[in-house]
C-alpha cells in the first residue's frame, strides 16, 4: 500500500486486434487515466499516443518465442504497482480472456486482495477475418465458428482432436498458428477434411499492412512459405473463405493500406483522425506539440478596430483568459473580427462570434494584405502565439497599419518518442507540428521515405526546411482538402508503382 494505506486497482483491458480505432470506448477511458501501463507486443503502436504522458510504461511483450519477462514476473509487476496505490492498466492484445492468460493474472491479484476490473476487447479471431472480407458465419455456408489456439506454452502445436474438427461443418479459426500451418492443414486432410476445403491466412489483420492469402488446405502451406507471411497471422478454414473476393471492403477505400501519422496536438487530433480512418487509413496519433495558455492579464480590448486570431488555439486561450480574469466578450464592443483560416473561424463561431474577414489564402501574409485594405485608421489587436510566424506582423508594418500584439499561448514539443517509424504519410496542420516531428526523428533516418502532406504553403516550407523531400500541399487550408491531398499523393504513388 502507499503511504496513505490505499491499495491501487488493476484494469485488464483488451486492446483489440491492432488498429487503434478498434479499442473500446471503456478501454480508452481507463487507459487515459492510467498511472502505469503494462503492455504486450501485439498492442497496436497506434495506441501509444493514448498513454498518459506521465504514466510508467512497462513493455512485457513476447517476440518470436522469446519471453524476456516471464508470466510470473508480469503478475508480480501488477501486484507491486497496485500495492503502491497506483492505477494500473494491463493492456493485452485482442481480448484478455481469449488465450490471453488474463485469468492467471486475476488469480494473482485475488491472492493480494487487489481490486480489479476486466474490460473486454475485440478479438482477432473475429475482427481479422472480418477485415479481410471473411465472415466467420454465413447463411448456407457456416452456422458455427470454432476458435482454436495453435500454440502451447512450450511453443508446440497442442494436442488437438483433428478428427472432431474435420467433422465440423463450421468455420475454424486458428490463432498463433501460422508457423504450424503446414501441419494443421495436413492433419485436417488426414483426418478426413477434403483437401479442396477453402483456407486462408491473414497477416497483420486490421492494420495497413494486412495481407490475405487464400487457397485450400492443400495449397495454402506452400503459398505461406513462398510469400513469407509471419506472425501475427490468423488461419481461417471453411467455406466462408470463398466470400473474401466479393465481401472484401477495405481495398475499396481510397487510403486502404496506408499508415498515416497525425501530428496535431492531442486535443485537436480527433476529427482529422476520424476522417482519415473513414478513408481507410490506419492512423497513428502522435501529438508532437501541445499548447499552453500564457498567464495574463489580457491587454485592453475596447477601442480596437479589428481583433485578429491566427489559430483555434489562440481562440481557446483568449476565452480561457477572459474567464480567469472575470471578464467577458462584451469588451470587444463594435470591433470587427478576423481569422486566419476556416478552422479559426469555426472556433470563433462556436463561441458565438461572427467573423468579418477570412483571407482566401490562409496565411499571415495574405491576412495582412486583406487587413491593410479594411483597417484604415483603426487599431488592430493581434492575439497569437508567443513565437508566431512573422508574416502577419511584418506585412502590417510594411503597409503602415497600426497594430498591437499580445501572446495568449505558447507551443512546446510534447513528444516522448515516436510510436513507430513505419508510416507512409504524415499530415501537418502547422509549421510547429513539422518542427515537433523533425525533433523526434532519429539521426540518419530517411526523411524522404514518407509523404509530408501540408495544410498550407508556410507549413510546406517548414517541411522542406526540415529535410522532408516528398512534400504535398493541400489545395485549401481545410481538413477536407488535407484528406484529399493525402489520397491524391497516395494514388499517384501507387500509379507510379512505388512501394508505400
Amino acid at each position: 500500500m502507499d503511504q496513505r494505506g490505499r491499495t491501487g486497482k488493476v484494469w485488464l483491458v483488451g486492446a483489440g486486434p491492432g488498429d487503434a480505432g478498434l479499442l473500446t470506448l471503456r478501454g480508452r477511458e481507463v487507459l487515459e487515466r492510467a498511472e502505469v501501463v503494462v503492455f504486450d507486443r501485439l498492442v497496436g503502436s497506434g495506441l501509444f499516443s493514448l498513454f498518459p504522458e506521465r504514466a510508467e510504461r512497462v513493455d512485457v511483450g513476447k517476440r518470436g518465442g522469446c519471453h524476456p519477462v516471464p508470466q510470473e514476473e508480469i503478475e508480480a509487476i501488477l501486484v507491486d504497482r497496485a500495492l503502491a496505490g497506483r492505477r494500473v492498466v494491463r493492456l493485452k492484445g485482442g481480448d484478455s480472456f481469449l488465450f490471453g492468460r488474463g485469468g492467471e493474472e486475476i488469480e494473482a491479484l485475488l491472492e493480494h486482495d487487489i481490486p480489479f476490473e476486466v474490460v473486454p476487447g475485440v478479438t482477432s479471431a473475429l475482427a481479422v477475418p472480418a477485415c479481410a472480407g471473411i465472415p466467420v458465419t454465413h447463411r448456407g455456408l457456416s452456422s458455427s465458428v470454432h476458435v482454436i489456439t495453435a500454440h502451447t506454452r512450450a511453443g508446440e502445436l497442442p494436442p488437438l482432436d483433428f478428427e472432431a474438427m474435420a467433422r465440423l461443418k463450421g468455420t475454424l479459426v486458428f490463432l498463433m498458428g501460422v508457423g504450424a500451418a503446414g501441419e494443421i492443414c495436413s492433419r485436417l486432410v488426414k483426418a478426413g477434411m477434403p483437401g479442396a476445403t477453402p483456407a486462408a491466412a491473414v497477416e497483420r489483420g486490421t492494420t495497413a499492412r494486412q495481407r490475405l492469402l487464400a487457397g485450400t488446405l492443400e495449397s495454402l502451406p506452400e503459398r505461406i512459405r513462398a510469400s513469407g507471411i509471419r506472425p501475427p497471422a490468423v488461419l481461417v478454414v471453411g467455406e466462408t473463405v470463398t466470400l473474401a473476393d466479393r465481401l472484401g471492403w477495405r481495398d475499396r477505400l481510397p487510403l486502404s493500406g496506408v499508415r498515416v501519422l497525425v501530428t496535431r496536438p492531442r486535443e485537436r487530433s480527433g476529427r482529422l483522425a476520424r476522417m482519415l480512418r473513414d478513408a481507410g487509413a490506419e492512423v497513428l496519433e502522435f501529438p508532437c506539440i501541445c499548447t499552453e495558455t500564457l498567464p495574463g492579464p489580457l491587454p485592453r480590448i475596447g477601442g480596437a478596430g479589428w481583433i485578429v486570431f491566427t489559430s483555434a488555439a489562440g481562440v481557446e486561450s483568449f476565452f480561457a483568459l477572459l474567464a480567469e480574469e472575470g471578464r467577458d466578450v462584451r469588451e470587444i464592443g463594435d470591433a470587427r473580427v478576423a481569422a486566419v483560416g476556416p478552422a479559426t473561424r469555426d472556433a470563433l463561431r462556436a463561441r458565438g462570434l461572427r467573423v468579418d474577414y477570412v483571407p482566401e489564402v490562409c496565411d499571415g501574409a495574405h491576412l495582412a494584405d486583406g487587413l491593410a485594405d479594411r483597417a484604415r485608421g483603426g487599431d488592430v489587436l493581434l492575439l497569437r502565439a508567443e513565437t508566431g510566424a512573422p508574416g502577419l506582423s511584418e506585412g502590417l508594418k510594411a503597409r503602415g497599419v497600426p497594430f498591437r500584439e499580445h501572446s495568449v499561448y505558447r507551443t512546446r514539443c510534447a513528444a516522448a518518442g515516436l510510436p513507430s517509424l513505419d508510416f507512409d504519410a504524415a499530415v501537418f496542420t502547422s509549421a510547429s507540428t513539422v518542427r515537433g516531428l523533425a525533433d523526434c526523428l532519429p539521426d540518419g533516418w530517411d526523411r524522404g521515405g514518407f509523404r509530408a502532406v501540408c495544410i498550407g504553403e508556410m507549413t510546406a516550407r517548414a517541411a522542406a526546411e526540415a529535410g522532408f523531400s516528398n512534400v504535398t500541399t493541400a489545395a485549401a487550408a481545410t481538413l477536407e482538402a488535407l484528406i484529399e491531398a493525402t489520397i491524391r499523393t497516395t494514388v499517384k504513388t501507387r500509379n507510379e508503382g512505388e512501394d508505400l
